[in-house]
């Protein structure tokens, strides 16, 4: 990873799970931006240029798999990771988040110690 603080737009509704994820990420030195609902995240993707996207899929104004193909639409974003943070575990159900766009699937609950290696690994993928 570069010298600079990475920027990571978490969308999930569930305020438990913003804090765990957040109090994660930023103990390894990134910059975290939360979007309570996929409405507050369009409107906060205006104005951001994240480095990587973590997505809820489970969201009660908008799905993840809705959210991330709008976010796939923004110029900015064609190129940004988009990561499924997600319960939905059943079979098939990582192979639906990815054909919907989302370059990675993570799945809940996390793996508080793999989680940062596993942003990482997107990351680096990205600035290859």
């Amino acid at each position: 990873m570069s010298d600079e603080t990475k920027v990571i737009l978490y969308v999930e509704d569930n305020p438990e799970n913003r804090l765990l994820v957040r109090r994660i990420l930023q103990a390894e030195g990134y910059q975290v931006v939360e979007a309570e609902h996929a409405h507050q995240a369009l409107e906060i993707i205006e104005s951001l240029h994240p480095d990587l996207v973590l997505m809820d899929i489970n969201m009660p104004d908008m799905d993840g798999f809705t959210l991330t193909a709008k976010f796939k639409q923004i110029p900015h974003l064609r190129d940004v990771p988009i990561v499924a943070l997600t319960a939905n575990v059943m079979r098939g159900d990582k192979e639906r988040t990815l054909n919907a766009g989302c370059d990675g699937y993570i799945q809940k609950p996390i793996d508080v110690d793999a989680l940062p290696a596993q942003l990482a690994a997107y990351l680096k993928h990205n600035e290859q």
